[in-house]
């Protein structure tokens, strides 16, 4: 469809930029996969991909007239107005497609960036520059394991990631977790502290957040982390549990409280009244509210209309959990330290954030985790699994599998074709022709969206598996493993060069120059309006 076709507006990357200069709201989606969207894109560009709107949309962009401006061309597809088209149908009243998509940004003087979660990398490697980030070597941080120092190492990622691989001897606590408790683990004030991460971002915010918050302990943090660990060919560990104590002293608490609320008050966080939350709900203002705890004290109460987003995370995925740029963010915890230094960190990055005062713990009367906000499923024909058993068997069938491709390769039904619903039109150029098709992902839903765009490319009946390849796998029906039968390529899942195990070095030290680079980049894209205190 060319731009004359399409019935919505466009935006030129010129006001595009006006917007972000004048700190209006504005969300500038990339509706690619992940993949593609990692190898280039403006800052405040969040991925929203076409295949995944309606699951993720009212979510993420609440309001439904917020200034939305799309793009997202991909292997010489335009895939802007389609996700245009289903932006409309889910309500939303203001949207339009950048002019010329990312090629003109690029033409007219636009920055692009790299990989993911891009604002809180560079505002990382700016806080380090600012601040002089006080860091240890791999090699040095090993010399103190060997020689059984009075050090305490602490892991700010997520349990899941620190439990693929940890430095040996280090804690879990996951970053918005570490004023609060680390006291607890280096209630000494000489006791060496060294905070890690992947790569560097969370252990320079963590380590930064530790100094802000006035811990007397000494605090560094592993420069480069487990990227580094590995590329000084040093050893890491796999499947540890350790977690920092739960409870914390009254003493600590009261510390921990005083150093947030100073950092806090010095970033200029504002704070607001759980009753008073209501005023900040101004016409053409969206509202963010997260609950910064960890999931499972969220699950076991927290405040109506506030979301699980642990705070250190939220600062390492804030274009994720808040893509509309100019939004307010409300924060809220149940110790008057999770929430402030989280919420410091937001308005370093030019957030307007307010953290809530305390409440009684009755107003926490909202339990488990509420259903995600969603439109409902279209009405689809189904086949329960033992009658698509039976299809297969007679050979008269194709199984197109929607899923993420990472749990294709995990599971999935004997050959079954992997498909990226975005890109059904290219998978069905690769499969042969069948008289019927099955779509199902792992529960079934993202196949129930995907059906009406397969029916608009075949003539063919079009099934759903009733509760998709979990509903298959229960019935004790075989699955396989592996690329067996990829329709499309993996491009959903951007690589991080950080994660898993079998990463090559020359790929750990090209993210490692990346982020070096990044400071310059924010100087000549000058849209960021960070400010380190």
């Amino acid at each position: 469809m060319t731009e004359a076709q399409h019935p919505f507006p466009t935006t030129n990357s010129q006001a595009v930029r006006q917007a972000l200069l004048s700190r209006a709201e504005i969300a500038l989606i990339d509706v690619r996969e992940e993949d593609p969207f990692a190898q280039a894109h403006p800052l405040w560009a969040a991925n929203f991909p076409l295949s995944k709107i309606e699951l993720e949309a009212w979510t993420r962009i609440p309001r439904r007239d917020t200034r939305i401006v799309v793009y997202g061309e991909h292997d010489g597809t335009d895939l802007a107005p389609r996700a245009a088209a289903v932006l409309r149908a889910l309500g939303y009243t203001d949207v339009s497609l950048l002019e010329g998509g990312l090629a003109a940004w690029i033409a007219g003087g636009g920055e692009v960036f790299r990989d993911v979660n891009v604002p809180s990398k560079s505002f990382g490697e700016l806080v380090e520059a600012r601040r002089h980030t006080p860091s240890l070597s791999a090699p040095e941080v090993q010399a103190l394991i060997d020689r059984q120092a009075d050090v305490v190492i602490v892991d700010a990622r997520r349990f899941d990631e620190y439990q693929t691989m940890n430095i040996p001897t280090s804690t879990s606590v996951p970053g918005a977790e570490l004023v609060l408790r680390v006291r607890e683990l280096a209630p000494d004030p000489r006791t060496q502290v060294i905070v890690n991460c992947a790569g560097r971002t969370r252990s320079i915010i963590g380590t930064q957040s530790l100094v802000n918050a006035g811990i007397p302990n000494p605090v560094a943090a592993l420069r480069n982390g487990t990227i580094g660990w590995t590329l000084a060919g040093q050893t890491l560990s796999h499947g540890a549990s350790r977690r920092a104590p739960v409870a914390v002293s009254a003493e600590h608490l009261a510390q921990a409280q005083a150093g947030a609320r100073d950092i806090a008050a010095r970033a200029g966080v504002r704070r607001i009244a759980y009753e008073a939350l209501d005023s900040l709900e101004a016409p053409g203002r969206t509202v963010y509210r997260f609950d910064v705890r960890t999931p499972e004290e969220y699950a076991d109460g927290h405040l109506p209309g506030f979301a699980s987003a642990p705070g250190g995370q939220l600062v390492q995925e804030t274009d994720h959990n808040a893509p509309v740029r100019g939004a307010r963010i409300v924060l809220a915890d149940d110790d008057e330290v999770r929430a402030n230094m989280s919420a410091s960190w937001l308005a370093q990055m030019g957030w307007e954030v307010y953290v809530v005062e305390p409440v009684a713990e009755a107003a926490r009367s909202a339990r488990g985790v509420p259903a995600a906000n969603r439109p409902e499923a279209p009405a689809v024909d189904t086949v329960a699994p033992a009658t698509l058993a039976a299809w297969i068997e007679a050979g008269d069938v194709a199984v197109i599998d929607v899923t993420a491709s990472a749990n294709y390769v995990k599971r999935h039904i004997p050959g079954a074709w992997f498909a990226i619903r975005a890109q059904l039109a290219q998978a069905l150029r690769e499969m042969p022709p069948a008289s019927r098709y099955v779509l199902t992902c792992g529960s079934s839903l993202l196949a129930r969206f995907a059906a009406a765009d397969l029916k608009r490319l075949t003539s063919a009946p079009v099934f759903v598996l009733e509760g998709g390849t979990a509903a298959w796998a229960d019935a004790g029906l075989p699955v396989e493993q592996g690329e067996t039968r990829l329709a499309v390529p993996r491009t959903d899942r951007y690589r991080r060069p950080y994660e898993g195990t079998d990463n090559a070095a020359a790929a750990m030290q090209a993210y490692l120059d990346w982020e070096f680079g990044l400071i310059a980049q924010l100087e000549r894209d000058r849209t960021h309006f960070f400010e380190v205190v």
